[in-house]
C-alpha cells in the first residue's frame, strides 16, 4: 500500500461549493465536539469519529463482509434440504403400477393412516402370496396387523435427497439427523481453530481462504458416492467455514465509529437471517440435492478475492505491531471518505499502541479464579446458552414438519428472525437486560406450551405460535448475546464467554436429533423447547443487571454489579461509554457470540 502523506486529506476537500460538502463539514464539525468529550483523543474511535463512523469507506466494505454472512447461513444449515426425509409410502405391489402416484384410492386398506399422513414405513398384512393387480381389494388384506415395507417406496413429490440417493429411510433415519450433528461438530471444532489461525495470520486471510476452502469441500460432498463420504465432508466443510460469521462480523464493525457499533452488528446479523431465507428459495426451486450444493457453494469460491479487495483489520494490524499498514488503511480510509486526518495523532496512536502491546505481554489471567470466583453465574450462563442454541436452531429444523409447504415455512422462518434481532434494541435499555431476556424467553416457552394443544391439522394455528416463538427466542439471543459480555470483568471476559458459548454448542449438536423424537410423540419436540425455555428463563433473574453500568474491570466490581450503578449512557457497542474496557467488550463480542 502507498505511504500517503496527510496532504491527501486535507481540509481542502471540505470547500463548500455545493450542499454535499457543507453536509461533510458539518459532520466533521459534530464529529469533532465529540471527540473533545473523549478522555483519550488519539485512540483508535477518536481517530474512526474524526474520518467518518459510517462514510462511504467502511459502506462499501461493510456491503462486501455481508456475503460472507449469507453465504455462512448457507452453509451452516444447507442439511436441512440435502439430508431431509422425503415423504413416502409402501409400493404396494398389488395395487401399485409404474404410473401410480403417492395418492390412490385404495390406500385406505392397505396403509394405515396415522398423524394425518399415510404411514410411511407400514403397511397392512398381505392375506395372499401371489401378487398380482387382481388381488387389489380390501378382503387381501389384514388391516389388524401391519408389517415393514418390503418391495421399495412410492414418492409424493420430485425431490430428491440424501435419503432417496443412498437408501435412507424409516430405522435408518438417524443416519439423517446425525448429519446435522455431525455438521455442529465440526463447528465446535472449526470455530476455535478458525479463531486462532484468524489471530495468527489475519482476518482477511482467514475470510477469505476459509470461505473458499469451505465452498471447495460443498462442491466435493455434492459428488458424494456414498453416505459416508458425504458424512466427511459435511464435517470439512464446518471445520474449516465455520469462522466466516465471526470473522466477518469482526471486520464489519471495526472501521464503524463507536456510535454506528450496535446498528451495524445488528444489520450484518439481519443477513446471515436473509442468507436462510434465501435458502429456502433455492431449494424449492432446485429439488435435488447435487445440484443445490452446488448453487450454493460453486459462487463461495469467489470469497478468494477478499485478499486483493478488502482491506486487514486494523486492530488486528496493530495487535501484530504490523503500524504502517494499519496507517495506511486509516489514511485510504479517510481519503475515501474526504476527512482529514493528521500524521501528529496517527504518530500518537502509534506510539499508545507500542506501550499496549508491552502492558499485554505482562498481563495476568487469572481464568482458575475467575472460574471459582463466579461459579454459580458461569453454570447459569452455560445453561443459558444451551438452551438457546438448542431451541433457535431446533426450531429452524422443525419448522420443514409444521405441515404445508416446507420450503415457505423455512423462508418465514429466516424472516420472522429479523423483527426478532431489531426488538432488543427497543426493550434492552427501557426495560433492562434481565428483565428483557427472561420476558422474551417465557413468551417463548408459553408458545411452544400451547402449540402441543393445537390439532395437527390446524396449520395456521402451528404456523402463528411456531413464528411468535422463532421470533422470541431470536430476540433473547440477541439480548444474550450484549447480556453475557457485560456481567464478566475485562481480563477474563472472553475466556469466560467462549467457555459459555462452547458449552452451548452442545444444544446446536443435540438440536438435529429433537424431529425424531416426533416419531414418539408428535409434541415432544415443542414440549423438550417449552421447558427448557421455562426453567432457563427463571433461572436469568439470577444474574445481575447490567444497563446503564460500566462495564467491570476488576472481579469485585464485576461481583458487585447489582450494588452498584453507574451511568454510561448504553450497552456495549453503543459509543455511549469511554476507556479501553468497552472497546475490548466491542472487539472480544463476535468471538465469544458464535
Amino acid at each position: 500500500m502507498t505511504n500517503h502523506k496527510a496532504g491527501t486529506a486535507t481540509g481542502e476537500n471540505f470547500t463548500p461549493s455545493n450542499g454535499h460538502h457543507m453536509r461533510q463539514t458539518e459532520e466533521q464539525q459534530a464529529d469533532d465536539r465529540q471527540l473533545d468529550d473523549d478522555d483519550d483523543e488519539n485512540s483508535l474511535d477518536a481517530i474512526l469519529v474524526r474520518i467518518g463512523q459510517f462514510g462511504r469507506y467502511q459502506i462499501i466494505n461493510y456491503i462486501l463482509l455481508c456475503i460472507p454472512m449469507v453465504f455462512n447461513a448457507f452453509f451452516s444449515i444447507s442439511y436441512v434440504f440435502t439430508a431431509s426425509t422425503v415423504v413416502q409410502r409402501c409400493n404396494i405391489t398389488q395395487c401399485d403400477s409404474p404410473s401410480s402416484l403417492y395418492e390412490e384410492s385404495w390406500l385406505n386398506f392397505t396403509i394405515p393412516y396415522q398423524n394425518s399422513a399415510w404411514d410411511s414405513c407400514h403397511q397392512y398384512v398381505e392375506n395372499i402370496t401371489e401378487t398380482s393387480g387382481e388381488f387389489c381389494s380390501a378382503e387381501y388384506f389384514n388391516r389388524t396387523a401391519t408389517q415393514s415395507c418390503s418391495n421399495g417406496y412410492k414418492f409424493r413429490d420430485e425431490e430428491r435427497t440424501i435419503s432417496t440417493e443412498f437408501d435412507i429411510f424409516c430405522k435408518d433415519e438417524w443416519m439423517l439427523s446425525m448429519v446435522g450433528t455431525i455438521n455442529n461438530v465440526g463447528q465446535f471444532v472449526g470455530i476455535p481453530i478458525g479463531g486462532y489461525f484468524a489471530d495468527r495470520y489475519g482476518r482477511r486471510t482467514m475470510l477469505a481462504i476459509g470461505g473458499a476452502l469451505s465452498a471447495l469441500m460443498g462442491v466435493i460432498r455434492s459428488l458424494s458416492t456414498n453416505y459416508y463420504m458425504f458424512l466427511s465432508f459435511e464435517f470439512l466443510d464446518m471445520a474449516v467455514g465455520s469462522t466466516l460469521f465471526p470473522t466477518a462480523f469482526l471486520l464489519a464493525i471495526e472501521l464503524v465509529g463507536p456510535k454506528r457499533r450496535v446498528a451495524a452488528a445488528t444489520i450484518i446479523t439481519i443477513f446471515y437471517s436473509l442468507g436462510e431465507a434465501f435458502l429456502g428459495f433455492l431449494a424449492s426451486q432446485l429439488q435435488h440435492w447435487r445440484w443445490l450444493l452446488r448453487a450454493l457453494y460453486a459462487p463461495a469460491i469467489l470469497q478468494l478475492l477478499f485478499l486483493w479487495i478488502l482491506p486487514e483489520s486494523v486492530r488486528w494490524l496493530l495487535s501484530q505491531g504490523a503500524e504502517q499498514k494499519a496507517a495506511s488503511v486509516l489514511r485510504r480510509a479517510a481519503r475515501c471518505n474526504k476527512r482529514s486526518l493528521p500524521e501528529e495523532q496517527l504518530d500518537e496512536l502509534l506510539a499508545n499502541n507500542r506501550q499496549k502491546l508491552r502492558q499485554a505481554n505482562e498481563s495476568q489471567y487469572p481464568i482458575m479464579k475467575a472460574i471459582r470466583f463466579f461459579l454459580l453465574r458461569i453454570a447459569n450462563c452455560c445453561l443459558c446458552w444451551f438452551t438457546h442454541t438448542l431451541i433457535a436452531l431446533g426450531l429452524s429444523l422443525n419448522s420443514v414438519n409444521l405441515g404445508g409447504n416446507k420450503y415457505t415455512n423455512f423462508m418465514l422462518n429466516g424472516f420472522i428472525q429479523i423483527p426478532g434481532l431489531l426488538l432488543p434494541l427497543i426493550i434492552m435499555d427501557r426495560f433492562g437486560r434481565r428483565y428483557s431476556l427472561c420476558a422474551s424467553m417465557l413468551v417463548c416457552a408459553v408458545c411452544m406450551g400451547a402449540s402441543a394443544a393445537i390439532d395437527p391439522d390446524n396449520y395456521a394455528g402451528s404456523l402463528t405460535l411456531f413464528l411468535i416463538g422463532k421470533l422470541a427466542i431470536t430476540c433473547s439471543f440477541q439480548i444474550l448475546y450484549f447480556f453475557t459480555s457485560e456481567i464478566f470483568p475485562t481480563n477474563v471476559r472472553n475466556s469466560l464467554l467462549s467457555m459459555c458459548s462452547m458449552v452451548g454448542r452442545i444444544g446446536s449438536m443435540l438440536a438435529p436429533q429433537t424431529p425424531l423424537l416426533a416419531k414418539y410423540y408428535i409434541y415432544a419436540p415443542q414440549i423438550l423447547f417449552a421447558t427448557f425455555a421455562l426453567i432457563s428463563g427463571f433461572f436469568t433473574l439470577g444474574f445481575p443487571e447490567t444497563a446503564d453500568k460500566v462495564l467491570p474491570t476488576t472481579m469485585e466490581e464485576a461481583r458487585d454489579l447489582n450494588r452498584k450503578r453507574h451511568t454510561r449512557g448504553g450497552g456495549v457497542g453503543a459509543g455511549g461509554g469511554t476507556g479501553d474496557e468497552e472497546q475490548q467488550a466491542q472487539d472480544e463480542g463476535p468471538r465469544k457470540l458464535y
